[in-house]
C-alpha cells in the first residue's frame, strides 16, 4: 500500500484532532502543517516526527509533495487555501462552513468542477451511526415537518462573535443541523428567519452576531422544517433534529436516535467515530478512486451554505428568500 503524504492547514482544536487520526492510521505521513504564524505552526509539527512548520500556504505545496490537503481554519480563512490546493491538482478535506459568504465557496466550487478533484467537507453528523439508521427507517416513511435546534453558548474565540469573522451562529454552529436536514429530508427551496440580539452585545465587548433565532423552510418533498438557535446560555446545551413523520418521531442527535412509533420506543446508540470514518472514506478515495463513501463532497456542502446564507440575508431584508 502507498504511504500517502497529507499536508494540514490550521493548529486549532480540528486542526489537532484530524493529525492524531491520521498519525495512527498505517501508510500516512503527516508531511507538513501549515499555521497562521510560523511559531504555531513549527509548535504542532513537533508533535510529529515527519512534519515541517510552513506559515504559506503556497511554500507548503511548493514544498511538500502533498497527496491531499485537510484544511481547518476559520470561516473568515477560506478562499485562497482551497484555490492554492486546485491550482496544484491536490484534492483536499475542508471543514465545515466553507466560509462567512456563498461568494467564495462558489469560486472554490467552480474550480473543483474544472479539475475533477475529490473532496471532502466535515459535516459528521452524517456519519454518525444514528444518522445512517434514521436514513435508512426514513425510506419507508412519509416525512410531515421537522424541527431542529442548536442551544448553547458562545464561543471564547475572538472571530466567533463578529459577523465577518464567523458568519452568525446559524453559519458556524447550526450548519450542521441544516446539512443533517438536507441529508434526511431532502433540500431545501425556500427559506425564511428571524435573528435578534437580545444578550450577548450587551455582556460582551465586540458582539455583532445576533444571538437569538429561527429558520422557517419549505423542503423540496413538500414538507417544512424550522431550525432554532442560540448561543446566550450560560454553559452546555444541545442539538439535534427531530422528524415528524406517518409512523412516528425520530430525534437524531450527536449521541443517539430514539424512534417513537405507536406501541413502542426504540433508542439506537452510536457505536463508531463519526471523525476517524470521514477519514477512512476520504483516505479511500484517494487510494482508489472509489468516493462512494464520502457523504458530503464540496458541492453537496455548497448547498447546505446556501442555505445558511440564505439564512442570513432573510433576517436581513425581512423577506423569504428562494433558492
Amino acid at each position: 500500500m502507498m504511504t500517502l503524504n497529507i499536508g494540514l492547514v490550521g493548529t486549532g482544536w480540528f486542526s489537532k484532532m484530524h493529525a492524531e487520526i491520521l498519525s495512527k492510521i498505517e501508510d500516512v505521513n503527516i508531511s507538513g502543517i501549515c499555521g497562521s504564524s510560523q511559531v504555531k505552526a513549527d509548535k504542532m509539527a513537533q508533535q510529529f516526527s515527519s512534519a515541517k512548520g510552513y506559515e504559506s500556504i503556497h511554500t507548503l505545496l511548493e514544498d511538500q509533495k502533498l497527496d491531499a490537503l485537510y484544511i481547518c481554519v476559520p470561516p473568515f480563512a477560506h478562499g485562497e487555501i482551497e484555490l492554492a490546493a486546485v491550482e496544484h491538482n491536490i484534492p483536499f478535506f475542508v471543514e465545515k462552513p466553507l466560509s462567512t459568504d456563498l461568494q467564495t465557496p462558489s469560486l472554490i466550487l467552480d474550480a473543483i468542477k474544472n479539475k475533477n478533484l475529490i473532496t471532502s467537507v466535515g459535516y459528521h453528523f452524517r456519519y454518525h451511526d444514528s444518522a445512517q439508521r434514521a436514513k435508512l427507517l426514513l425510506q419507508e416513511q412519509t416525512i410531515g415537518m421537522s424541527l431542529g435546534y442548536w442551544m448553547g453558548n458562545m464561543p471564547g474565540v475572538y472571530w466567533w462573535r463578529k459577523q465577518d469573522g464567523s458568519g452568525g451562529q446559524f453559519v458556524e454552529q447550526t450548519t450542521h443541523i441544516v446539512d443533517l436536514l438536507r441529508y434526511l429530508v431532502g433540500d431545501v427551496k425556500e427559506v425564511y428567519a428571524a435573528f435578534s440580539n437580545r444578550v450577548l452585545h450587551e455582556k460582551e465587548t465586540g458582539v455583532d452576531v445576533a444571538d437569538v433565532g429561527t429558520v422557517t423552510m419549505k423542503m423540496e418533498n413538500g414538507s417544512v422544517a424550522t431550525i432554532s438557535n442560540t448561543c446566550i446560555l450560560p454553559a452546555g446545551g444541545k442539538n439535534g433534529l427531530h422528524i415528524y413523520t406517518d409512523q412516528g418521531v425520530l430525534e437524531v442527535d450527536q449521541g443517539n436516535l430514539i424512534e417513537t412509533a405507536v406501541g413502542r420506543k426504540t433508542e439506537y446508540k452510536n457505536q463508531s467515530n463519526p471523525y476517524e470514518t470521514e477519514t477512512n472514506a476520504f483516505l479511500h478515495a484517494l487510494r482508489t478512486g472509489d468516493t462512494s463513501g464520502i457523504l458530503s463532497t464540496y458541492a453537496d456542502a455548497w448547498k447546505s451554505q446556501q442555505v445558511a446564507v440564505a439564512a442570513n440575508e432573510s433576517a436581513k431584508s425581512g423577506k423569504p428568500v428562494i433558492l
